[in-house]
């Protein structure tokens, strides 16, 4: 080893508060070293909050975004960098399963009401019920990023670009989840009334 190879320090000691020091400098190599470092731990957190891989992906892709823009916000004072970092990855996660939650709940609300015949009152509360019930089985079967983007495009009103923009995810991505998500309703639906 030559002396100007040092050896990666072990995640969670000073090293990452210094690499996170370069970063809130704008240092690109101590980002990528930080990842490299950090990635799999950060992951993992995400998975076990949203148990989907391909969302804790795009979580765990938000949360060093959130670090490349904050990290002159991590004080060494307050935890280590491994604790700042998870703690970030863990709120991003649990942020991103009570706005489905929260966007479902809407949905479910929206999609029924705006919906109900105008006739006979008390048939119209039955169906409406039933069909409330449909409504929330098939959207259970539906992704919560998927659930997430169809309400921000539909019943929010957001163009998919807007959506794509709220989400902090690539344009095609949302398309994508939007025309998955309606085709799994439709089936879903579909079934349901067979």
């Amino acid at each position: 080893m030559s002396s100007q190879t040092r050896p990666a320090p072990a995640p969670g000691t000073d090293g990452l508060a210094e690499l996170l020091a370069r970063i809130a400098g704008g240092d690109r190599a101590a980002f990528a070293e930080l990842y490299d470092q950090t990635s799999h731990r950060v992951y993992g957190m995400v998975l076990r909050v949203l148990r989907d891989p391909g969302y804790s992906e795009e979580t765990t892709q938000e949360v060093y975004l959130q670090v490349w823009r904050s990290a002159d916000a991590y004080d060494p004072r307050r935890g280590s960098g491994l604790s700042w970092l998870i703690t970030l990855a863990h709120r991003r996660a649990v942020d991103r399963v009570r706005s489905e939650t929260a966007a479902t709940r809407r949905d479910l609300g929206f999609a029924t009401d705006e919906h109900m015949p105008d006739f006979d009152v008390v048939t119209a509360t039955a169906e409406t019920r039933e069909s409330r019930a449909e409504v929330r089985g098939c959207l259970e079967s539906l992704t919560e990023v998927q659930r997430e983007s169809i309400g921000l495009a539909y019943y929010r009103g957001l163009t998919y670009r807007e959506v794509a923009e709220h989400l902090s995810v690539a344009l095609p991505t949302v398309k994508s989840r939007i025309r998955d998500g309606l085709s799994r309703l439709r089936n879903c639906l579909g079934d349901s009334h067979a």
